[in-house]
């Protein structure tokens, strides 16, 4: 088991832009849709120019998050998809007899969002980017704890998913959305909301819920909930708020 406190927060989707809007939400959870993008103020805009919507939407949730005057905190950034409509586009290539775009295939390795924000923030420290199938939210917390553990004053956690392109439709297990939202974590502080993350094998049917896991877990932070179980990949894991 594992116990983590959210220092602070912040979320972005299509129509839930600020926090009192998201706190409204997880009353009466919706899954978020649209084409809105976040405008990114914080970026040059000849840099913004290079960052797709995935990615806008992670960098935009961890500047909200970290403070312009706190750097050196280690990342965690974490999608259990990644930026795929890149990958697409390079396929899309190959299959038509193209030369792939070096700047696509930069842009869409898993760790290239993380690393779009170290340089735009000049963070020369640690950073890391996982997936971790459903339980991508589960593992990335984990991989923070560990930091923690380590020595790490705090971490700052980077959750974000986009809709899957059409082709991949078929594969989907949980409804598509695209969102993206940050905490800054550190250890278990009774003054801070804290959560304990424990888990187990079990062999039993993957939990099916009316929104992608990720999101849910953000839900279960905001609405207060006491417990949040759920099972995936062949693991219970159970959410557990400190009173």
């Amino acid at each position: 088991m594992i116990g983590l406190s959210v220092k602070e927060w912040a979320a972005w989707a299509p129509g839930l832009v600020d926090q009192s809007a998201w706190s409204a939400w997880a009353r009466a959870p919706w899954v978020p849709m649209g084409e809105e993008t976040p405008a990114l103020s914080e970026v040059p805009a000849m840099q913004r120019r290079r960052i797709e919507r995935l990615g806008r939407m992670a960098i935009q949730t961890a500047f909200w998050c970290q403070r312009a005057d706190a750097g050196g905190a280690p990342l965690v950034f974490a999608s259990r998809h990644g930026d795929v409509a890149r990958s697409m586009e390079l396929l899309e290539a190959l299959v038509a007899g193209e030369s792939p775009s070096p700047t696509t295939f930069g842009l869409s390795v898993h760790n290239a969002i993380a690393a779009l924000y170290s340089i735009l923030r000049g963070e020369r420290g640690n950073y890391v980017a996982t997936a971790g199938g459903k339980a991508t939210v589960e593992t990335a917390c984990i991989e923070a704890a560990s930091l923690l553990a380590d020595g790490a004053p705090e971490v700052l956690l980077v959750i974000y998913d986009a809709p899957l392109p059409g082709v991949y439709a078929g594969f989907a297990d949980e409804p598509d959305a695209g969102f993206a939202w940050c905490w800054r974590l550190v250890a278990a502080d009774a003054a801070l909301p804290t959560l304990h993350l424990a888990w187990k094998a079990d062999g039993a049917d993957d939990t099916a819920g009316p929104l992608p896991h990720s999101l849910d877990v953000l839900r279960f932070l905001l609405a207060g909930d006491a417990i949040l179980d759920w099972r995936g990949d062949g693991i219970q894991w159970q959410w557990r708020r400190d009173a």
